[in-house]
């Protein structure tokens, strides 16, 4: 199992206009490519010096092969239209992760 896992800093000026954005539009877009299984939104609670708030997204997937296809058929799309509604107002970076080990309850 592989995350592909995006950290978000969005501008305090649009918070609230792109959380919903997020909730209701942007990560149901990304689960119904139907490249990852589910996905987790985390508030980051470190005041950054830029100011604005801080969200991690981590959208879980099968196989590297699979994240592959994602960043071919699907990513840039998915990211121009969140340029296009808040340019400017943002910044994010994306890690892929590799799950090692997992223990639920």
């Amino acid at each position: 199992m592989y995350i592909h896992n995006v950290t978000i800093n969005i501008e305090e000026s649009i918070h609230e206009k792109w959380l919903q954005w997020m909730l209701k539009k942007h990560i149901p877009d990304m689960v119904s490519t139907g490249k990852f299984s589910k996905a987790l939104m985390s508030k980051v609670l470190v005041n950054e010096e830029m100011g604005g708030y801080t969200y991690s997204v981590q959208y879980t997937t099968d196989s590297k092969e699979t994240l592959d296809k994602y960043y071919q058929e699907d990513a840039n799309r998915l990211r121009n239209e969140a340029q296009q509604l808040f340019p400017n107002k943002f910044v994010a970076f994306r890690t892929e992760l590799e799950i090692i080990h997992e223990i639920e309850k």
